[in-house]
């Protein structure tokens, strides 16, 4: 799942493409089921439901999983899933915020917080980590879809706050509260998203010494690894060194 910080470029380069997409379709599943479970049935009147099925298509996931991950939201009308966030501080002190997705509270908190522990962490209180971010909403798009300077005026004109090109996608970025408007403004000209999400944007990033990397990426690995959880972010920086 998507995760702003940087690391992620990182552990796609190391050779686990097939577990990774295995967990993404897994996760994108449960969050197709959940959207479908809490809202109608039909993607164009469901915007989380949307949204989840755009990532799930940009994922490559099968459209008979995508229709089974909404079959299953009415065959397990009885399990009720939660959004929770944990937040705490990883190996070298690196603000981490962790969303999750779960049917049991206990086991996920005790899993989270296991793996803080065995990873030279600490679990925090809500607004302990938080208070180094900003919680923006983000809407990337393919650059295949629309030029760099059309993205720019149309996302100017669908109310969003900012607009950034790198070399793979466009990413928009507007308030939380407006992401589904500026989303819908943005669907009259592109069919195709990459993801729509509310993610979690460090005020400022932290650099950490070269040798010290493998600890901190095997701990945010071993973070989003888990079952439950759907996105990890982070204030940590491995570009500077």
């Amino acid at each position: 799942m998507s995760g702003h910080s940087k690391w992620a470029s990182i552990k796609h380069s190391k050779g686990k493409a097939d577990k990774q997409r295995s967990k993404i379709f897994s996760k994108l599943s449960k969050e197709i089921s959940v959207a479908a479970k809490l809202g109608d049935k039909d993607p164009a009147m469901n915007p989380r439901l949307r949204s989840a099925i755009q990532a799930a298509r940009s994922a490559n996931m099968p459209k008979d999983n995508i229709e089974r991950a909404i079959d299953k939201s009415l065959a397990n009308a009885e399990s009720n899933f939660e959004n929770l966030r944990y937040e705490g501080f990883g190996p070298d002190k690196i603000a981490v915020i962790v969303e999750t997705l779960t049917d049991n509270k206990n086991r996920t908190a005790s899993n989270i917080r296991t793996i803080f522990q065995k990873n030279g962490g600490s679990l925090g209180t809500q607004g302990s980590a938080s208070h180094n971010f900003n919680q923006l909403g983000i809407i990337k798009i393919d650059k295949k879809e629309i030029s760099e300077e059309n993205i720019f005026e149309l996302a100017i004109d669908s109310g969003a706050d900012e607009c950034i090109s790198n070399n793979e996608f466009h990413e928009i970025q507007c308030e939380l509260s407006e992401i589904y408007n500026v989303k819908k403004k943005l669907e009259k000209i592109i069919s195709n998203f990459i993801s729509t999400e509310i993610e979690w944007i460090p005020l400022n990033s932290v650099n950490i010494e070269k040798d010290k990397e493998e600890t901190v990426i095997n701990f945010l690995e071993i973070l989003e690894d888990d079952d439950d959880v759907q996105n990890v972010f982070s204030n940590v920086n491995f570009g500077n060194n």
